[in-house]
């Protein structure tokens, strides 16, 4: 079906070109006879002969780098031609080489239409290279755009591992103490779990519900503290239809409850949201632990920074201060 189109766009330009040039020079003066042969019958040969390069001559050689064989091949050919033409001219004596009652010899009419016969073969060549330039764009594209697709399955695909693996850490740790909040745990994951796995399929999910996935989170760390961890955590703005790329949050404040004090009252974990209808803010400190030498981030934030790249190229920041005491991480970004 593509192909059928491109026959047809090709066919509608030749039509109009020459349509266009019947109706630019034809006058009193040049018999409807001699239009028709000279710009139908011409025009058709010249056609015949762009399309003997584009569709043979410019694939099978000069594409291969054959250039000696090619060079060879449009000489003969436009000496067949030229030579062609002639033969057609002297069948149409009137129209075509007599000139001013004077008949053109071989020589003379052959210089005459190398010219255009050169500008033809330079149009074939001009019109291949920048169709399979554009192709080839298109190729690199599509290829580029799935390596990025690719790419950000595998960064999503260890989100899922790396989250459980954290929050199996903190369920374990329940289930050794014997602690009562244990079911309760076990279910407030399922319900993260069921989100994670039937929800963020999409390349964007509704920021209401990505809210409500970082509250079960934070509710699921509770658990563990035994209802001993203090987060400050507020939305401010309108949350209506606006969307997010699903996951991306969630790496902050699982750092801020695995490096970060979350059990002080006195130096709760801060969390602030921003909203409006095109742009979020999302702001996250922490206490440092005293004798934590472990490196902050790891594969979290290191994968959510390679997907705001991916995703938010241009349309984001993020400023991150790690400093004595503190652990600060600030996004903003355009939804």
């Amino acid at each position: 079906m593509k192909k059928n189109w491109q026959i047809f766009w090709h066919i509608l330009i030749w039509i109009s070109i020459i349509a266009f040039f019947l109706f630019l020079i034809h006058n009193d003066k040049m018999t409807m006879h001699r239009t028709l042969v000279i710009f139908v019958l011409y025009g058709s040969i010249n056609i015949s002969l762009f399309y003997l390069n584009y569709l043979l001559f410019i694939p099978r050689l000069l594409n291969r780098k054959r250039y000696g064989m090619y060079a060879v091949a449009m000489v003969f050919t436009i000496i067949i031609y030229g030579v062609g033409k002639y033969g057609v001219g002297l069948m149409f004596k009137q129209d075509v080489l007599v000139h001013m009652k004077v008949m053109m010899s071989f020589w003379s009419y052959f210089t005459s239409t190398l010219f255009v016969s050169i500008i033809f073969l330079f149009l074939s060549v001009v019109l291949k290279f920048s169709v399979d330039w554009f192709l080839n764009e298109r190729i690199q594209r599509d290829l580029e755009n799935q390596r990025l697709s690719a790419e950000l399955a595998f960064l999503k695909s260890q989100i899922n591992p790396h989250f459980l693996f954290n929050s199996l850490n903190s369920i374990y740790s329940l289930a050794y103490q014997q602690s009562e909040n244990t079911p309760g745990a076990i279910l407030k994951l399922s319900e993260i779990m069921r989100y994670m796995l039937y929800e963020c399929n999409d390349n964007k999910v509704d920021l209401a519900k990505e809210l409500q996935y970082l509250q079960n989170y934070i509710d699921l760390q509770k658990i563990r503290f035994g209802n001993k961890a203090f987060i400050d955590f507020k939305i401010d703005g309108q949350v209506t239809d606006q969307q997010i790329v699903p996951l991306l949050l969630i790496a902050f404040i699982e750092n801020a409850f695995k490096h970060g004090i979350a059990n002080d009252s006195l130096s709760p974990i801060r969390l602030l949201i921003s909203v409006d209808q095109e742009h979020l803010h999302f702001y996250i400190q922490n206490k440092k632990h005293s004798n934590n030498r472990d490196d902050m981030g790891g594969i979290g934030l290191n994968n959510v920074k390679r997907r705001l790249d991916l995703l938010y190229a241009g349309k984001y920041n993020l400023d991150i201060r790690d400093e004595i005491d503190t652990y600060t991480c600030e996004l903003s970004l355009v939804l």
